[in-house]
Parts: C-alpha cells; structure tokens; sequence
C-alpha cells in the first residue's frame, strides 16, 4: 500500500489539467462527426486496447476481489455518464466555458473528502472554494442565455465526477491504476456495445453508427488516447494525495482549456464569463497558496526548550 506524497500527486493531476482539455478538444472537433453511444464505445474500446496488451506483457495484476470489482462496475458506470455528458456539452458551448462551469466539482470534493472520506478541511478552504463556485456561475449566466439546458450539462459533469474521484479514491491504493483503466475500459466495451446492437439508432439517434472517414478515425484515436492518459494521470495522483489536496489544483485547467479554445476554436469568454473565471482561478490559487503553507507548517519540528540554568552554572 503506497503511502500518501501530496507533491507528486499534484504533480499528476497537473499533467491531468494539460492532457484532459486536450482530449476535450478532440471531443468537440467530434462534435456532430459520429454519435454519442458509437464516440463513447470507441473511446473505451481503444482504452481496453491500448492497456490490456501493456497489462499482460508487464505482468501487472488486474484480478480484484468482489467489494473492489463492484466499485470498479459503479466507477465504469459514472465514467461513461460523465463523459456522455461532457462531451454532449462540448456539442453546444466553448471549451472554457464548459470547462469553467464543471469546476463546481472541486467544491463537492472537497465536501465529500471531508463528510466521506473523514479528511481534514479548514474553515478557509471551503470558505474560498464556496467563493470559486459563485466564480461558476457567472459563467453559467451567459452560457445558459444563450444556449439554454445544455449549458447545465458540466454542472451535471461535477456531480457525477466527484462522486467518480471519490469511489477512485477508495480504490486506487488497492489496485495498479493500468489494470484498474485496462478493466474499466473493457467493462465499458460490454455495458455499450450490446445497447448499440438492441437500440436502433432510427429510434434514439445518439445511439446511431456512422461510418468514419480515415481523419474521423484519427480524432477518434487521439481522443482515447488523450482520455485514457488523463484518467491514468488522475488516478495515480488519487493513490499519493487525499481529493481535499488535489482539488484546488484542478483549477488550472480552466486557463489551458481557455488557451486550447481561442487556439483551436478562436473561442472567448464573454466579459462576465471572464470575470466568473478569474473569480474561480483566485479562489483556487488562494487555496494552493493556503495548502502549502499548512504542509510547510506541518514539516516544522519544534526544537525542545532550552533548561534553565543551574546555580553551578
């Protein structure tokens, strides 16, 4: 069992905030390309593909007793939803703003962290994660004007992934994070596939297959690719970092994807989008600021007091 290392876990979830708006981007470019049951098949499929041969060729374990394989079931389930709704978001709004109106998830982490997972929060903390949540809807306002309900889709995204990295973290230290991603993505393949095969895509279209031409399959790929290195990243920080640790560093996410955005899309928030980021990213750097100044604390040892000297002195 690893034992917790708070620095390199930050240092993976900061390579989850380089790689996951990567992959969202990928996402939107699909966007339209290929239905959702058929983009989110093919994107666990290559996970199972490109992790099961690295499995058996390691010799890494992916044998779980029953209570982890039933987590692994419950995380599978809220990785597709998640991701069903993310990328049914991306369809509608631009990267940042669908990114920046997800980041109520840190919020709900670190309550979680605190009431599930018993883990220790300052009053400060929430107090700066309650302000970074109404930084979200600010963001929320403008998108909701103009595109109505799906601009609720991230919100739903937070819910459901912070549920997600809560029942990840329960786990990670109990399973390799290759085997736990090589399982999850096959376990995807048998819960999608066979709804494709019964659900006629005439009859709920997302659930529909088109055939894609050579540059589909390569965003295709790329997209499960960049996916599964994401959540490899994000789970490998859950094994050395409580969620309550790793949550403010999330907001890093929001100035990258707002980068891969303009770059790719030539998408800007509005101005009362920008200020509710802005809001957001202070909050959450307060907290980072606030984070390490606990654990620098933490690192001091007290030097024992001086006796008093004696008369022979």
């Amino acid at each position: 069992m690893n034992k917790d290392n708070p620095l390199l876990g930050i240092l993976l979830m900061l390579g989850f905030c380089f790689v996951a708006p990567m992959g969202d981007a990928v996402a939107k470019l699909l966007g339209g390309l290929v239905p959702l049951g058929q983009l989110l098949l093919i994107r666990f499929a290559i996970q199972a593909l490109a992790l099961v041969p690295l499995v058996a060729a390691t010799g890494r374990t992916w044998r779980m007793g029953a209570r982890i394989l039933q987590l692994t079931v419950l995380r599978t389930l809220l990785h597709i939803l998640g991701i069903g709704m993310m990328f049914s978001a991306l369809m509608y709004l631009p990267l940042a703003d669908a990114v920046a109106i997800a980041f109520i998830m840190p919020f709900l982490m670190l309550i979680l962290g605190h009431f599930v997972l018993q883990e220790e929060v300052g009053t400060r903390r929430l107090l700066a994660c309650a302000v970074g949540f109404l930084g979200t809807l600010l963001v929320v306002q403008p998108s909701f004007a103009d595109v109505g309900w799906p601009a609720l889709l991230p919100l739903g995204v937070a819910v459901n992934f912070s549920v997600f990295m809560l029942v990840t973290r329960r786990i990670a230290k109990e399973t390799d994070p290759i085997g736990l991603q090589a399982v999850s993505g096959v376990i995807a393949v048998c819960l999608i596939g066979p709804l494709l095969l019964l659900v006629p895509g005439d009859i709920l279209p997302v659930m529909g297959w088109k055939t894609p031409s050579a540059q589909t399959w390569g965003l295709l790929v790329a997209s499960g690719l960049l996916g599964t290195l994401a959540h490899l990243l994000m789970t490998w920080s859950l094994r050395y970092a409580p969620a309550a640790t790793l949550a403010p560093m999330q907001y890093l996410e929001i100035p990258i994807a707002t980068l891969i955005g303009f770059v790719i899309f030539g998408d800007l928030p509005d101005p009362l989008a920008t200020l509710g980021i802005c809001v957001t990213i202070l909050a959450g750097l307060y907290i980072v600021i606030r984070e390490r100044a606990m654990m620098m604390a933490s690192r001091q040892v007290p030097q024992p007091a001086r006796p008093a000297p004696t008369t022979a002195e």
